[in-house]
């Protein structure tokens, strides 16, 4: 498995290259996998690919404060990331691990490899629901993946410094919610966990056995990404 260690400058950029990633990867002539790690810089909304944009954030705060709403390619509900929350895409061969083709498997295959990577740092750090990372029964980590013919990309955000209030300020009460929340509000649910940034990277490294760099990522690709679909409102307003 290949690093790729890269933040860009812009959210929209950011969410172009995890897709660009799952695109290079199956269009190239043998299996790629490839772990990478990113931080935002300030904070920024991101829904899932169906999510319905009105009944999951509350737009008009985040017009107000100036905050990027984004849908991104996968599933799943909204979620607020920024400084203080790290983001992992994990982009897997179906030939090398064909297993993964059931997404029960594929859930507990990744979220199980990074809950073993931290638990080594806090052995409290439990799996629930179908992809989420807990402490005490409060979430800090949200997953979700998207699959293809060949290949498939697990990504998420693991909380480690983040401001929570930004969370219940700019999403409204999920559609749906994992019977372990018993319905509690955000401020109740999520927090972050006591980790800190170069730890959680060495930890993801060494559960990923990452052999080395990746050297030649799609640039190409991610730029046409991001023209064409992140940064147009007709892709994150769609219904």
């Amino acid at each position: 498995m290949q690093l790729l260690d890269l933040t860009l400058s812009t959210a929209v950029e950011n969410l172009a290259l995890d897709e660009a990633l799952l695109e290079q990867a199956e269009t190239g002539n043998q299996p790629l996998e490839v772990l990478r790690i990113w931080e935002p810089t300030e904070p920024l909304v991101v829904i899932g690919r169906a999510s319905k944009l009105e009944e999951e954030v509350d737009t008009e705060v985040c017009r107000e404060r100036g905050i990027p709403v984004l849908r991104r390619s996968s599933g799943g509900a909204s979620v607020v990331t920024g400084q203080g929350c790290l983001m992992y895409a994990v982009v897997l061969s179906y030939e090398r691990h064909p297993e993964l083709a059931a997404l029960d498997v594929c859930h507990q295959y990744v979220m199980g490899r990074i809950r073993q990577a931290l638990v080594h740092e806090v052995p409290e750090v439990n799996l629930q629901g179908t992809c989420d990372l807990t402490l005490h029964d409060r979430k800090f980590s949200g997953n979700s993946l998207r699959s293809k013919r060949s290949h498939l990309i697990y990504h998420g955000t693991i909380l480690y410094d983040f401001d929570l209030k930004l969370i219940h300020q700019l999403l409204r009460t999920p559609p749906r919610m994992p019977d372990y929340r018993g319905e509690r509000p955000h401020e109740s649910f999520v927090t972050n966990v006591p980790i800190d940034r170069e730890t959680l990277r060495r930890r993801l490294i060494e559960a990923w056995e990452v052999e080395g760099p990746m050297v030649e990522w799609p640039f190409e690709a991610t730029v046409r990404l991001a023209a064409e679909k992140y940064a147009k409102a007709e892709w994150t307003s769609m219904r």
